[in-house]
């Protein structure tokens, strides 16, 4: 079982760090440490040498599991990346209602706040640049469900009619594209150039999202939902 699969308890960046290295888990506790690094220092603190050294092993150790840097940031990538779905398992078991919409809502809103909270794993996964992306079959295959999970619930609220617009891919690049901003725009610290204080950031985030559900729908938004 791979770490990205075993650990997908833990959610936020500051829980990477002090994991403790037993014999037949030191890949475990390598990608551990490569995470609370990259949340300390961002993607330039990640050495394979100093992820060795605060495991407590030869800086050749690592070679064993990781040939190179972007081995290991990969392995990273996909820990992060497990770390997410969970936030977003926990975000549509939170959300008890069966309306697609407000489904859907969970999932953005569940994005913003996992990249809100963890910064440099969300850069590590957006960017790709530090990562072998197409090479990682976890990280495709975990992107492709979630993908898949917005496919199927904008199917549904089209088959209630709920839509004003019959192209789930078009509404799915859209929403993309507003989370992904917004939480760039947050990490690049742009909002306070658009007058909103830091510690309006999460109520405009999530004001925008509502604005951005509102125009897919057909009819007014009603009191249930809203």
């Amino acid at each position: 079982m791979s770490t990205a699969k075993a650990s997908r308890t833990g959610s936020g960046e500051s829980g990477a760090s002090g994991s403790s290295y037993h014999h037949g888990n030191l890949r475990e506790a390598l990608i551990a440490e490569g995470l609370a690094l990259a949340a300390e220092g961002g993607l330039e603190a990640v050495s394979i040498r100093e992820v060795a050294r605060r495991v407590g092993v030869s800086p050749a150790a690592p070679f064993r599991h990781f040939p190179d840097k972007v081995a290991l940031m990969t392995a990273v990538a996909e820990e992060a990346m497990a770390r997410f779905q969970v936030e977003i398992a926990a975000a549509l078991a939170r959300e008890t209602s069966d309306d697609p919409i407000r489904r859907i809502r969970a999932i953005g809103k569940a994005f913003l706040d996992w990249a809100r909270r963890n910064p440099t794993h969300f850069e590590i996964i957006s960017s790709r640049r530090a990562i072998d992306f197409a090479g990682s079959a976890s990280l495709g295959a975990d992107n492709a469900r979630i993908q898949a999970q917005m496919v199927s619930l904008l199917e549904e609220a089209g088959r209630r009619g709920l839509l004003r617009v019959d192209d789930p891919q078009l509404i799915q690049i859209t929403g993309r594209a507003l989370v992904y901003g917004l939480a760039r725009m947050l990490i690049d610290g742009q909002f306070s150039s658009w007058g909103v204080a830091e510690d309006e950031a999460e109520d405009v985030m999530e004001r925008s999202l509502d604005l951005f559900l509102a125009g897919l729908l057909k009819h007014p938004v009603t009191e249930e939902r809203s």
